[in-house]
């Protein structure tokens, strides 16, 4: 099976722009962005972020203002700020033996820089790889490990996976079989996500009165980290 997914990716990879560096940095900007967010909404995002600060000293120096205002509309923001929080700490006191420690960073991220960028022998457990892992039955390798993210992503899918056109079928013991849907995540709109979306995009223009906002996604946000209050006004982190 090894050889048989190998060969497919050598045609039929993605051609992703943190698959063309070894950057332990840039590697962890794209995983970090790609958490619960798709590729193609990443990649321009990821490009622009690196443009901007593209080392690890380079964000360092940045405020976390500046950081939550760039990562907006990428969702999630808590994830900007450990990122910022990341990457501080690495700028301090290097890179650690088990990137685990850094904030914000779980065992898959850890894992995929160490493979990824230091070459570590260790394959990093996504969605897409427990998946392929699970209906094969293999176990793969760290060598695979790209590979594996991509036949999940594009043709091993969740719920109606594409087996007459995957390169592991033939010796597959789930072949043609068909899956229950997955749960889906709560709507985006009208939810109280959308209102912490929009408070925070308020405060980013400028420091906002507390009278203008939604109290409660105020509340929420400055708990996060992501606002801070003061004076009757509540803006970014300094």
């Amino acid at each position: 099976m090894r050889e048989s997914l190998l060969a497919w990716f050598a045609v039929h990879g993605r051609d992703l722009p943190w698959r063309r560096t070894r950057d332990p940095y840039a590697i962890l900007v794209s995983e970090v962005m790609l958490q619960q967010t798709q590729v193609d909404r990443v990649v321009p995002r990821y490009l622009a972020w690196l443009e901007r600060w593209p080392t690890v000293e380079a964000l360092a120096a940045a405020s976390a203002a500046e950081v939550i205002r760039e990562w907006q509309g990428l969702g999630y923001n808590r994830r900007a700020l450990n990122l910022h929080r990341a990457v501080v700490q690495i700028a301090t006191g290097g890179w650690p033996a088990d990137l685990i420690e850094l904030p914000g960073v779980g065992r898959y991220t850890a894992d995929a820089v160490a493979c990824f960028a230091f070459g570590r022998d260790v394959l990093p457990v996504d969605t897409n790889v427990a998946r392929v892992r699970e209906r094969t039955g293999e176990a793969f390798d760290a060598g695979c490990a790209q590979a594996l993210m991509d036949l999940g992503a594009t043709v091993c899918l969740a719920r109606v996976p594409r087996c007459g056109i995957c390169p592991l079928a033939a010796a597959c013991p789930s072949r043609g079989r068909r899956y229950e849907p997955l749960r889906k995540q709560s709507r985006f709109e009208g939810s109280f996500r959308q209102r912490r979306a929009a408070t925070l995009r308020l405060v980013s223009a400028e420091p906002r009165s507390l009278g203008e906002l939604d109290r409660e996604a105020v509340v929420s946000l400055e708990r996060d980290g992501l606002v801070r209050v003061a004076d009757g006004l509540a803006g970014l982190p300094h």
